[in-house]
């Protein structure tokens, strides 16, 4: 399984959604363009977006590589937020899902898009 943030990293009250551990049980990390962070990467990014972002609370979980966006959860609510990671802060949020599921539809979405079946 993958090497998720510790408990003691993240915000009080957090917790990672049931649909995300399971998509991760399943291996489904790889939706180019998107990839699910894991390991150094993930918290290299999230220790970034405490930096660049002080007065947000967010929690990566997703990147796409085309791109410098971050899917992120925010604080403790549910919802999905879309970062532009490295824009001017109060200009990098790009979209708002309504949680895991509606982001995991658009990554297969931008799956197919991306060329996903090479052909």
């Amino acid at each position: 399984m993958a090497v998720l943030l510790m408990i003691e990293d993240l915000p009080a009250g957090f917790s990672y959604p049931a649909e995300f551990i399971r998509a991760v049980e399943l291996e489904l990390t790889k939706l180019e363009p998107w990839w699910i962070l894991e390991g150094d990467a993930l918290f290299q990014r999230y220790k970034g977006l405490r930096e660049r972002y002080p007065a947000r609370t967010l929690i990566p979980f997703a990147v796409r590589q085309d791109r410098d966006d971050v899917a992120c959860w925010e604080g403790t609510y549910a919802r999905v937020v879309i970062i532009h990671d490295f824009a001017d802060p109060g200009w990098e949020q790009r979209e708002e899902l309504d949680g895991f599921n509606a982001w995991l539809r658009r990554a297969i979405e931008d799956f197919i898009e991306f060329g996903g079946g090479y052909g």
